[in-house]
């Protein structure tokens, strides 16, 4: 016969629910944990292949990540002060093999409990390192020591952020809704601006935080820097025309082409890896660009003679660079393998890659534009790669035509024509960026394009109001007769 359970016996599993009883602070900072333990594992496994998959922001900011400003905090943080919490669990030797499969975890609450939030700490991970305290500002004290210096703020001098104040851009996605009507919204709440140059940008104060505003989540704004929103607009493309984005994620350009385009014609979106891929579909969806075709492909695997993109008007060149001129807006400064002085044989490897991918552009036939930009400040990205192209450019009918002339920064004079290219400043503008546009002799300037255009336009619809007016006026008489 079995017996009952005792009363006793349910004792231990009474415990079960206490130990949930967590407060939604403590809940909240438990999640944001485990959220930036999975975006730094991702940076710091990209940073150590020197493939990374995004930015920092990017993706802290991608949609599975829920608790966007926690997230992005700790993970800043905890980078920033990286160089220390190894430093430290190695003084300390306290992790066990099963801890440290967990080790991006380890330095997100290591950071709580020595700089951080220790009073939010809960969580079996949590709780062991808790346990070792002692020893591990033991271990801090100990470095401190042996680096001869009296504060923790001493040893991070090198990981300092910017604090330069930049303005937030945000660009209105005028596929999903007009200039004005996005102004009159945002200024509900926000000081806001409309910018002279890029007639669909907008600047608000910095440090504004939009991540988490009801029009950027569903992608009827996009926040993305002024450069950056230059380059699709240099290239200048038109309705119902074919464009191809030849290195396109994450898609924040791809996307402004296909609002230039007013959603018509056909942009070939190109990306060869495949996580990167993800990302540009999922822009490309936010967006609601239903003329973009994201091609999994590299984009010097296609062939000018293949008839598919014999009608490929204009081609968009934004190339995989060192990214040295957006070290502070990227994060990339806080990144492991970050040091100020450029790899020489990595960027002479990129330059490579750029120079032939511009070749590969300017070998499409029906090819009417080319826009190539980097978000590079090194000359042998920029200068040196459009200079030596030029003659090839040439013998295609291809010349370099200025882009903004009303932007005072132009290219370094080491080439006739340098004064076409175009420039930000990392100091002046906070980004460093390189655009040039190449033309095809004969093409008409965007100006008279636009008039052609529009006359074209009101020709056809006249033809077509003469032969409405001609039916109807046959079929009276024939009534009449």
């Amino acid at each position: 016969m079995a017996r009952k359970k005792a009363q006793g016996d349910t004792k231990p599993s009474a415990k079960k629910p206490n130990q949930n009883r967590l407060s939604s602070a403590e809940r909240s900072a438990l999640f944001a944990r485990r959220e930036s333990a999975k975006v730094l594992r991702t940076i710091l496994q990209g940073d150590a292949r020197r493939q990374a998959v995004g930015s920092i922001k990017s993706l802290v900011y991608s949609p599975s990540v829920r608790n966007k400003r926690a997230t992005y905090a700790l993970v800043c943080q905890t980078l920033k002060y990286l160089p220390v919490i190894k430093d430290v669990f190695h003084t300390a030797n306290v992790l066990s093999s099963k801890w440290k499969r967990q080790e991006e975890l380890m330095y997100i609450i290591l950071y709580d409990i020595l700089f951080g939030q220790e009073a939010l700490l809960a969580g079996d991970a949590e709780k062991f390192l808790l346990q070792k305290k002692n020893v591990l500002q033991a271990a801090l004290a100990k470095l401190l020591v042996r680096k001869k210096v009296k504060h923790v703020s001493d040893l991070m001098t090198s990981y300092k952020i910017s604090d330069l104040p930049k303005p937030r851009y945000a660009r209105v996605n005028t596929l999903k809704m007009d200039v004005e009507s996005a102004l009159v919204e945002f200024k509900k709440q926000y000081e806001v601006c409309q910018d002279a140059m890029v007639p669909d940008l907008l600047i608000f104060p910095p440090r504004t935080d939009l991540h988490d505003h009801p029009l950027v989540k569903s992608g009827s704004v996009f926040l993305q820097g002024k450069a950056s929103s230059m380059v699709a607009v240099a290239l200048g493309p038109k309705p119902r025309w074919e464009v191809i984005d030849a290195c396109a994620a994450p898609g924040n350009k791809t996307v402004h082409l296909a609002a230039l385009m007013k959603g018509n014609g056909k942009i070939i979106a190109c990306e060869l890896n495949k996580e990167r891929v993800k990302r540009l579909k999922d822009t490309v969806e936010l967006a609601g660009a239903t003329n973009v075709e994201v091609k999994h492909e590299d984009f010097l695997n296609l062939s000018p003679e293949d008839p598919a993109y014999s009608k490929v008007q204009a081609i968009l060149l934004d190339p995989s660079c060192s990214g040295s001129g957006t070290v502070v807006d990227r994060l990339d400064h806080l990144l492991p393998s970050y040091t100020a002085e450029s790899d020489v044989n990595r960027l002479e490897k990129l330059a490579a890659f750029q120079r032939k991918a511009l070749e590969h552009a300017l070998s499409f036939p029906a090819v009417e534009r080319i826009v190539y930009s980097t978000c590079s400040i090194n000359q042998v990205e920029n200068e040196d790669v459009i200079k030596s192209v030029l003659p090839l450019a040439s013998s295609y009918g291809f010349e370099l035509t200025t882009i903004f002339p009303q932007w005072p920064r132009r290219g370094h004079p080491i080439f006739d024509g340098s004064q076409h290219v175009l420039r930000t400043d990392l100091i002046e503008d906070q980004e460093g960026f390189f655009i040039a546009l190449f033309v095809r002799k004969g093409v008409s300037p965007p100006g008279k394009h636009i008039r052609d255009v529009g006359n074209t336009l009101r020709a056809v619809q006249r033809r077509k109001k003469r032969k409405i007016n001609s039916f109807f006026l046959l079929r009276t008489l024939g009534l009449l007769l």
